[in-house]
């Protein structure tokens, strides 16, 4: 399986821009990083290093709204308090997106699982859904944020949007690995959304597609 594509719908989301703290901003679209973590969550696979060096192409193909809600965000202020209570919470402002679809596109590359890579295992998680052993809800950025609708890509799904296109000079910086530790190892790449015709063609064009790996690989 060189390749497999995508419908994905999430009713709420939230893809918290990484350097807000007061104010949680949300990205317009979730970042490749997000996108690859949902993705090893459907087939059941918790070691994200097992398919490092796979390719991931994703394009929005709705129109998200926007909203703020008022919401307790967690902190740690001090340890001597429990998680979530006294000075370890805080109401904070929440930018949330509404009917969130995507256009993914899942290809080996560099894929280190060769025998069996992310791609082939899409694949056969549609095509035999008891091979599949996981746990929990399938969300996209946040646990609480599910993702209500994930399938093959059908005839009569969207034929255009916005595809997420690697660009230097673009708007949007986005994680490609995360550094959960820390951000110092976090790899960074440099995108823009751009209006795109064909999202159901095959294949997408070169700069759509990032490789998902750690900076250092």
């Amino acid at each position: 399986m060189d390749f497999v594509h995508l419908f994905v719908r999430a009713p709420l989301a939230c893809f918290r821009v990484a350097q807000a703290r007061e104010y949680w901003e949300t990205y317009p679209c979730p970042p490749p990083s997000t996108v690859y973590g949902m993705l090893l969550s459907l087939v059941g696979e918790t070691d994200r290093l097992v398919h490092q060096g796979a390719e991931i192409a994703l394009a929005l193909v709705s129109r998200p709204e926007r909203s703020v809600v008022l919401r307790t965000l967690w902190r740690v202020k001090q340890t001597s308090d429990a998680p979530g209570t006294g000075v370890n919470k805080r109401p904070d402002f929440q930018e949330l997106l509404s009917d969130t679809r995507l256009s993914v596109w899942v290809r080996s590359g560099r894929d280190l699982k060769e025998d069996l890579p992310l791609a082939s295992r899409l694949a056969r998680a549609f095509e035999n859904p008891a091979s599949v052993n996981r746990f929990g809800g399938l969300s996209l950025g946040e646990s609480t944020h599910m993702v209500d609708e994930v399938r093959p890509w059908r005839a009569g799904d969207p034929e255009s949007g916005r595809m997420l296109l690697a660009d230097d000079r673009g708007d949007l910086s986005l994680p490609v690995w995360p550094d959960h530790v820390g951000s110092r190892n976090t790899r960074w790449g440099q995108f823009r959304l751009s209006d795109f015709p064909g999202v159901g063609e095959t294949p997408p064009p070169d700069s759509a597609w990032v490789r998902i790996a750690p900076l250092k690989d």
